[in-house]
């Protein structure tokens, strides 16, 4: 390891970056500018680290505005690795009197939702075949009704899951209409910050604005990249006490759901991330990395009330994809509870001890919070307890992390092997058999190293393990 790490580090610094890596944590800070805070990876041996991931976080270390504020702290993950705009997956940025639109990107709160059935996996894999029916009619073929009253999807986007509650008990429509509304209601304290945020429905894009019934194509679906619908066992329990008070127990049937806010947050995160730009002082020479904050108060008020828009649109399409297997499942076995765990955002922006913590594909793991953490299709994934770690600023991994880009998996001369890929024996249902090798387990760090990081680091302690039995990709 030492002779590979020596040379990585003399090849980094060839490129302008102070690099130290003490077995555990990478620390970096761009040579060009020593006063920036050094950022902080955690990253076990075992697992490869990307000069260009740790280029981009070191730049985001080193943002600052001419008319003031500055970075603080810098965090990343272990399942780190290269953002395609500029930030790196698994970054965690403190700030003071600046937010970084771009640290949170176009997919604002890409997040985690997960529950649990009391329905036998044998059971469950018997009726596999008419599960798989209607879920493909859902999430591929449109059989999903989700028609919105207007009012009930104003008030989504100002007050969050609560607001869209009261509308909906009013004039519940489409699938809304075969919702328990009040399980959700009572489930709304199992959702981080309760699904409410403070928003403005004049930054839904213009499609949303109308009277009456309003039919979003964007609603219930999943979205390209790692975001999946996953059917789980509940495989193995470690902390049973933790356990037994949210609801888990060993051998049940889960389902997670990984989605965000489709096109409402690419409208909020590139109208804001070009407003950044266009709001820098003139003649004031351009962050190197392309990468903009705000620091004017109220356009900083602004942006983070956009953002807070496109949060509450995420949140309600993660609870109506949950909803969909929740009805499906009643379909098959009758009257299923199949009650929330949790549901938790990796991809935002909130108030931190007197500044701004802004996460981009990490999840937080504040004291006692449950923490979801999904692995591959062909690996575990992992319920565990935040234990609220400052110097990791609250924040623990979102996955496994990639470890080969997309482009890489499917392009020619890639190993498309079964075998090679780690596709046998997972059943992957997608439209595109491209998905299926691009999402592919080969794609992926392991996870367990992942995990035992960051157990090792006090940021988590492990509560369940579930493994999969069968993923829909969009």
């Amino acid at each position: 390891m030492q002779p590979k790490l020596n040379r990585l580090l003399r090849a980094l610094a060839r490129e302008g970056l102070d690099v130290a890596y003490d077995g555990r944590v990478y620390t970096v800070r761009l040579q060009a500018d020593p006063h920036a805070p050094p950022a902080e990876v955690l990253l076990p041996p075992d697992l490869p680290v990307e000069g260009k991931a740790l280029q981009q976080l070191a730049a985001l270390a080193a943002l600052h505005h001419p008319a003031g504020g500055r970075v603080k702290q810098v965090r990343a993950t272990p399942d780190f690795h290269p953002g395609d705009s500029g930030v790196a997956i698994g970054s965690v940025v403190h700030t003071e009197g600046l937010v970084v639109p771009g640290a949170v990107g176009t997919d604002i709160n890409c997040g985690m939702r997960l529950h649990v059935a009391d329905i036998p996996v044998d059971a469950f894999l018997a009726r596999r075949d008419a599960f798989v029916e209607r879920m493909k009619g859902h999430c591929f073929f449109g059989t999903r009704d989700v028609a919105q009253g207007s009012r009930a999807l104003e008030a989504l986007l100002r007050d969050g899951l609560p607001g869209w509650l009261v509308e909906t008990q009013e004039q519940p429509l489409g699938m809304s209409a075969r919702m328990d509304l009040g399980q959700l209601d009572r489930e709304s304290s199992r959702v981080y910050l309760g699904g409410a945020l403070e928003g403005d429905p004049a930054w839904a894009p213009t499609g949303l604005r109308r009277e009456g019934v309003v039919r979003d194509p964007g609603l219930a679906t999943i979205g390209g990249g790692n975001h999946f619908v996953e059917v789980q066992r509940v495989e193995a329990v470690v902390d049973r006490a933790r356990a037994w008070a949210w609801g888990v127990r060993e051998g049940q049937l889960a389902f997670m759901v990984h989605s965000g806010s489709r096109d409402m947050g690419k409208h909020v995160g590139r109208t804001w991330q070009e407003r950044a730009r266009a709001a820098w002082p003139t003649g004031a020479p351009h962050p190197a990395s392309g990468i903009f904050p705000l620091a004017d108060p109220l356009k900083v008020r602004e942006y983070l009330k956009a953002e807070a828009t496109a949060a509450n649109y995420a949140f309600l399409n993660r609870l109506l994809l949950a909803e969909l297997v929740r009805q499906t499942l009643r379909e098959l076995f009758g009257d299923v509870e199949a009650p929330l765990v949790y549901d938790v955002p990796h991809n935002i922006t909130l108030p931190w001890e007197g500044g701004w913590l802004a996460r981009k594909g990490a999840c937080p793991a504040e004291a006692d919070q449950p923490v979801i953490i999904p692995g591959s299709m062909g690996a575990a994934s992992y319920l565990m307890r935040g234990l609220g770690n400052a110097k990791a600023l609250a924040s623990a991994s979102h996955g496994a992390g990639r470890a080969h880009s997309r482009f890489s998996m499917s392009r020619g001369g890639a190993k498309h092997r079964e075998e090679d890929l780690g596709l046998t024996g997972v059943d992957c249902i997608a439209l595109r058999a491209e998905r299926r090798i691009e999402e592919a387990p080969a794609a992926y760090k392991p996870i367990g190293p992942v995990i035992a990081s960051q157990v090792d680091a006090d940021i988590i302690r492990e509560v369940a393990r579930l493994k999969p039995l069968m993923t829909f990709k969009a």
